[in-house]
C-alpha cells in the first residue's frame, strides 16, 4: 500500500486520490488528474496566504498556470452568504468557464466556502482541496461536503461536490497555532472512537508526542485518521447510512457553537465538548462501555477556560435546527464500545440535557 496516498472510491466508477505531499507538487498533480492547464481560481484566507499563498501562486505561474487569488478573512464568520457572493462576483467578472478549477488552499472554512462556490458556479467547476489545517487534512477536505452557515444554524446551505484531488502537505501543520492544532485533534480522536479501537490505543500511548507535534508521530496519525474518513465516505457518499457516524459529538457541538456565539469556541473545541456529552449518553445506554478510558482522552483535549454558562434548554432548542434531524426527531451518534458507533433516535430530552450538563461541567 502506498503510504503517500489514499483512494476514495465512489459509485458509478468515480474516484479521487488523497495525496500526502508538498504543496510544490500541486502543478504536476493538477495535470495528472486531467485538469486543464490555464486559468485557475485560488481561494485562501489572509493568514494562510501570508504563510503559503504567495509562493503557491508563484509556483503555479512558473508552471504555466494563470492563477487568480482571492483571500477571505479567517474564521467561521466567513462561511456566509456575503463572502460567497464576493467569490461569485470575482469569479464571474474574471471570466471562469466550466473547466476552470477552484483551488481551496486553507483550513475547513476555506474548503467549505470555496467548495460550495465550485459546486454552484456555472452548475459546477472542478475542485481541488489543499488543506493546511489538521481538521481539514483528516476530515473536512475529504468527502465532498461543502457549504456555508445560516443564521438558523451551521452548514444548513451546501452541496455534495467531490474534489478532483486532495493534496495534504503535512509540513503545513507545523505552522498551526497551538489552539488550532489541539482543535484538530478532536476530529482525530473522534475517528478512533467511532471506527478504530487500535488507533485509540495508539493515541493513548503517544498522546504527549502528538500534542507536541513530534514529526515521527504526526504523519502516521494524519494518514490513519484520513484513511478512516476515506473508508466511510467510500461506503456511503451522501450520508444515507454509515457516514452518519462521522457526526459523533457534532449534534451537541454545533449547538454549543451557536449558543455560545461563533468564535468563542473553535469547531474542534465544540466537538470535543459534544463528544463528552455523547460519551455520557452512550454510557447511560451501554454501561459496559469503557467510559473512563474514553473520558480521560477527551479530557486531555484542551479547551480554553472558563467555559461560559450555557443554558441546557437553549442548547436543546438549538439542536432542533440541526441538519441531521429526521422526521422522527433528533439523531445522535453513540458508542456501543470503543470503535463501534451507531445512530439512534428518540432519546429522551431529560437524558440529552443531563449529557449536556455533564459535558459543560467536566470541561470547566
Amino acid at each position: 500500500m502506498d503510504k503517500e496516498k489514499i483512494e476514495i472510491v465512489l459509485g458509478q466508477g468515480r474516484s479521487y486520490t488523497v495525496r500526502f505531499a508538498p504543496l510544490a507538487e500541486a502543478p504536476a498533480l493538477l495535470q495528472a488528474v486531467g485538469l486543464r492547464k490555464g486559468r485557475c481560481l485560488v481561494v485562501t484566507d489572509e493568514n494562510v496566504h501570508d504563510l503559503y499563498g504567495a509562493s503557491f501562486v508563484e509556483g503555479l505561474a512558473l508552471e504555466g498556470w494563470q492563477p487568480h487569488r482571492i483571500s477571505v478573512p479567517p474564521g467561521e464568520e466567513t462561511k456566509s452568504l456575503a463572502h460567497l457572493a464576493r467569490l461569485y462576483d470575482v469569479a464571474l467578472s474574471w471570466g471562469v468557464d466550466r473547466q476552470t478549477p477552484v483551488l481551496a488552499l486553507g483550513g475547513g472554512v476555506v474548503g467549505d466556502l470555496a467548495g460550495y462556490a465550485a459546486a454552484t458556479l456555472l452548475r459546477g467547476l472542478p475542485l481541488v482541496q489543499l488543506p493546511t489545517s489538521l481538521i481539514a487534512q483528516v476530515d473536512s477536505a475529504l468527502g465532498g461536503k461543502t457549504g456555508i452557515n445560516h443564521t438558523t444554524g451551521k452548514n444548513l446551505i451546501g452541496a455534495f461536490h467531490q474534489p478532483a484531488l486532495v493534496l495534504a502537505d503535512p509540513a503545513t501543520l507545523a505552522s498551526l497555532p497551538v489552539r488550532e492544532w489541539t482543535s484538530g485533534l478532536a476530529e482525530v480522536v473522534k475517528h478512533a472512537l467511532i471506527a478504530d479501537a487500535p488507533f485509540f490505543d495508539w493515541l493513548e500511548a503517544h498522546w504527549e508526542a502528538i500534542l507536541t507535534r513530534k514529526p515521527g508521530f504526526v504523519r502516521p496519525m494524519v494518514r490513519r485518521a484520513a484513511a478512516i474518513k476515506a473508508a466511510v465516505v467510500s461506503e456511503d457518499e451522501r450520508e444515507l447510512g454509515r457516514r452518519a457516524i462521522l457526526n459523533f459529538g457534532h449534534t451537541f457541538g454545533h449547538a454549543v457553537e451557536r449558543v455560545a456565539g461563533y468564535g468563542v469556541f473553535t469547531h474542534g473545541e465544540a466537538v470535543a465538548l459534544g463528544m463528552r456529552a455523547a460519551l455520557h449518553l452512550s454510557h447511560h445506554l451501554h454501561p459496559t462501555l469503557p467510559f473512563a478510558r474514553a473520558e480521560d482522552l477527551l479530557l486531555r483535549l484542551p479547551i480554553p477556560a472558563p467555559i461560559p454558562a450555557l443554558a441546557t434548554a437553549d442548547l436543546y432548542e438549538a439542536m432542533q435546527t440541526d441538519k441531521k434531524k429526521q422526521a422522527g426527531g433528533l439523531r445522535f451518534v453513540l458508542l456501543r464500545t470503543l470503535g463501534e458507533a451507531y445512530v439512534v433516535e428518540g432519546v429522551a430530552r431529560g437524558d440529552v440535557e443531563e449529557a449536556l450538563q455533564y459535558a459543560l461541567a467536566s470541561g470547566a
